[in-house]
């Protein structure tokens, strides 16, 4: 199998290398290196679609950029190599004319939601929340499926949380978007 190869090796690859290998399944690229990723469940693609829903409906009408979902990948640094996979992000205009490729994202989306797993842990999200706010993005929504609570981070260390009765708004990144969170985790 070529993740076997490639571990065997311990060689480094670069993101357009992990693009072209191809059918690997859910993984990400961290420092060179392939980490595999469990597939998700039902109630987390359920969750995934919501979000999509609701988001792509507004930047539809509103013409505001694009929403992607699906484990879209998303430079977070080069040389070693890191691709991240955002459950589902929205990229302005602005931002998506800055990109160059039709591989991974080489420029930072706007807003990135995770979608919490039950083997999930916090010390790996909060990585990740770091390293999109290193790369330039500016609004991070971490949905929690069993609290039924999106917490909504604007930095690392500036956090709102919204409970199901409550609206999430899209803030100044989605000016006039609000949806009630309940909806978000309708199954």
């Amino acid at each position: 199998m070529v993740m076997d190869r490639i571990a065997d090796e311990q060689k480094l690859i670069t993101g357009e290398e992990l693009i072209e290998l191809g059918g690997l399944g859910r993984s990400e690229l961290v420092e060179g290196r392939i980490v595999e990723m469990s597939p998700t469940g039902n109630e987390h693609g359920t969750i995934e679609g919501n979000f999509f829903h609701y988001l792509s409906n507004f930047v539809r009408r509103e013409k505001s950029g694009k929403v992607q979902v699906g484990e879209v990948g998303i430079y977070i640094q080069r040389d070693p190599d890191t691709v991240r996979g955002a459950d589902v992000l929205f990229i302005s205009n602005e931002r998506y004319i800055q990109q160059t490729s039709s591989g991974f994202l080489q420029v930072a989306p706007d807003l990135i939601v995770e979608i919490l797993s039950p083997y999930d842990r916090w010390n790996d999200v909060m990585t990740k929340l770091r390293e999109y706010f290193e790369i330039g993005v500016r609004l991070v929504w971490v949905a929690d499926p069993q609290a039924r609570i999106v917490y909504a981070y604007r930095a690392i260390t500036e956090v709102t949380e919204y409970q199901a009765e409550d609206m999430l708004s899209g803030e100044e990144v989605l000016p006039g978007f609000s949806v009630p969170v309940s909806r978000l985790f309708e199954l």
